[in-house]
């Protein structure tokens, strides 16, 4: 490759003008350094089309200097303000609400109000601090991106390393100190020193493919949630939640039931959680944890990403969607990973059923569709829709309980032989959560210990369930060794930097997944049946999973 084909892929890169500023910087290179580029053959080179899309995402993602870039890899890897901007765009072509009326805003604050007055009777648990909010799509988008982001970020790491070893080569291996002139032209010079690796601007690809994703993610699910706990964990910095009154309005539409009913039921789901875990101080640390350790073991599959690379248009980020997808390129789950899902879906179906369990109590003399939407909030937490499914894929988890319906029951049974006060007891500890029923002839694990048991300490644990928390703690002292879960998250907590490796301390679950069991979010855009409610002997019924 001479230098007239070189100056001819700089002014193909980046236009005359800036082609022509990086053809000088290039001359003004040491004689060794332009010769190794000259022996590489063009074919080394990236393609011009992909390096002008490369850097016009950069530029719509507000990556306007070499600083910007520098600091949106430096941030982490995903660009979360060109998230939540193409978040908010979406919102937009929804034609959302952009403001919360003060009629919407009374009838979100009567039904939370009311929700809390008849959760009174049957929970145990102050209503969380504060005063739930009334929310647009919009602020729910800036509210929650952060925390989906946060979730994320461990597989978009991984994506981003599974892409610079893939795309590297591509680059051949200049050296990184006199690399500037090959970039110069599209942006100011000198160049920092951080840019002038073509690597970062691998990195930068990873960091904006990730984050348009999860921009269109959480902008078509924003008009799928109905509150800020939808999928069963908070994500609002407000404890007391808050509900989105336009997707509640066209929800009860959509089921012929009247608005206020379902505005009702929603409050209570939205109430429960609330109470739940402004109550009880370790839940959402270990559901971090557990959603840390699986999503940090996420191994990449090189030749599967290389071939969705190939199968790309051109090297730009709307076209690397298919490289970033875990359901594509992700490896199969280790023995380790296996465990926190475990958790994880245990731990969800425990907080959903005790919802579940709560919501039925308090309102089954108030609401007289409460089955019919109780039975279409279960379906809908076993399928999801579309847009959550998308999200799912880019963190690499379903955040739905595979066994609601047995959990509630188990809250239930406690609820009748022991009392409301004795129920809500068991949250004072995870040791003290009740063991769902395990399949036969299989080793089960609790759920907050970890430990395995065999079928009769598993049938020995469940029966002491119902016998009151005080005397559960009489016995602790009987159980083989327990991991402390409060010095374990406290140390995974107290400072991020140290997670990676402090995460296979932190989680103490283990256990295996049935084979039903959502591993991995898939490509299929499967609905449940929403036209009516169930039997729930029903034998398709996914919420029975």
């Amino acid at each position: 490759m001479d230098d007239n084909a070189i100056h001819q892929w700089m002014i193909e890169c980046f236009g005359p003008i800036q082609g022509e500023m990086a053809w000088q910087q290039f001359s003004q290179l040491p004689e060794g350094v332009r010769e190794q580029m000259r022996s590489q053959g063009g074919g080394q080179l990236p393609n011009p089309s992909e390096v002008r899309a490369m850097m016009e995402a950069f530029t719509a993602g507000g990556l306007n200097t070499p600083e910007q870039m520098k600091e949106s890899t430096q941030e982490g890897p995903i660009n979360v303000k060109l998230a939540k901007a193409i978040a908010l765009g979406r919102v937009q072509a929804k034609k959302s609400d952009s403001v919360v009326s003060a009629a919407q805003a009374e009838k979100v604050a009567q039904a939370m109000s009311q929700a809390n007055l008849w959760l009174d009777a049957v929970c145990s648990f102050d209503p969380a601090p504060g005063q739930a909010q009334a929310l647009t799509r919009a602020s729910w988008v800036e509210g929650t991106l952060d925390s989906w982001a946060k979730f994320a970020a461990p597989v978009a790491q991984s994506m981003n390393n599974a892409l610079l070893e893939v795309l590297g080569s591509r680059f051949g291996d200049l050296p990184q100190a006199e690399i500037s002139g090959m970039f110069a032209g599209p942006v100011p010079i000198p160049m920092p020193e951080g840019l002038k690796d073509p690597k970062t601007l691998i990195s930068l690809l990873g960091n904006t493919s990730f984050a348009m994703q999860l921009g269109q993610a959480a902008g078509e699910m924003s008009s799928e949630v109905h509150g800020s706990f939808d999928q069963g964990i908070a994500l609002l910095e407000n404890p007391a939640g808050g509900l989105i009154g336009q997707n509640i309005v066209e929800y009860a539409t959509s089921l012929e039931f009247g608005e206020d009913e379902v505005m009702a039921f929603v409050a209570l789901q939205e109430a429960a959680h609330a109470r739940l875990y402004a109550a009880v101080p370790w839940l959402m640390p270990r559901f971090e944890a557990l959603i840390g350790k699986y999503a940090r073991g996420i191994d990449i599959d090189l030749e599967a990403m290389q071939d969705q690379i190939d199968q790309a248009t051109s090297l730009d980020p709307e076209s690397m969607a298919g490289a970033i997808n875990i359901g594509k390129v992700g490896m199969q789950d280790t023995p380790e990973q296996e465990e926190a899902l475990h958790g994880l879906e245990t731990l969800l179906a425990l907080v959903d059923g005790w919802v579940d369990c709560l919501v039925w109590r308090a309102g089954m003399a108030h609401l007289p569709h409460l089955e019919q939407l109780r039975e279409m909030m279960r379906r809908q937490r076993a399928v999801g829709g579309p847009a959550e499914q998308t999200f799912e894929s880019l963190i690499g988890l379903k955040f739905r309980p595979k066994r609601l319906r047995e959990a509630a029951e188990v809250w239930e049974r406690m609820t009748v032989q022991s009392g409301s006060e004795e129920r809500d007891a068991l949250w004072s500890h995870p040791d003290l959560l009740p063991q769902l029923p395990g399949d036969a002839n299989q080793v089960q694990t609790s759920p907050s210990t970890g430990e395995a048991q065999t079928d009769e300490q598993a049938s020995a644990s469940n029966s002491a369930q119902a016998e009151p928390a005080q005397s559960k703690n009489k016995n602790e002292g009987s159980k083989p060794h327990v991991i402390d879960w409060d010095a374990e998250l406290a140390k995974l907590l107290d400072d991020d930097a140290q997670q990676h490796d402090n995460s296979d301390e932190t989680d103490g679950t283990s256990g295996s997944t049935n084979a039903d069991g959502p591993h991995r979010p898939s490509d299929n855009n499967g609905h449940g049946d929403t036209d009516g409610p169930r039997s729930p002997e029903s034998p398709n019924d996914p919420s029975d999973q």
